[in-house]
């Protein structure tokens, strides 16, 4: 049975980064895309929770990574998860911490 993110010790969420890695690795030369995609989204979740919330300032905007110039201004949290508004849209989201990369403001 697998084990929730969030109840995982630091070393066994890297274990599991790794493993992910892998298997998105091994997805990605067999073309699934699907499964690629999936693998990448629980290695963001992993790594989200090898993070420090108390990091992210609700009020403050930082970059996302891997996005083209996009932007995150955070409203407040709630775990490992940030809401707010992506660039200057009116749609409230969610995105995992690990995401987020430095502060624009």
């Amino acid at each position: 049975m697998e084990q929730k993110y969030s109840r995982m010790k630091p070393a066994e969420l890297q274990i599991e980064i790794a493993e992910l890695k892998i298997k998105a690795q091994k997805a990605e030369q067999m073309g699934m895309i699907n499964e690629y995609a999936v693998h990448e989204r629980k290695m963001i979740m992993a790594q989200a929770y090898l993070m420090d919330p108390a990091n992210f300032i609700p009020g403050m905007v930082y970059e996302i990574k891997d996005g083209e110039n996009e932007t995150f201004h955070v409203d407040y949290m709630n775990g490992v998860f940030a809401w707010g508004f992506r660039n200057q849209s009116k749609t409230k989201e969610a995105v995992p911490i690990s995401v987020l990369g430095n502060k624009k403001r």
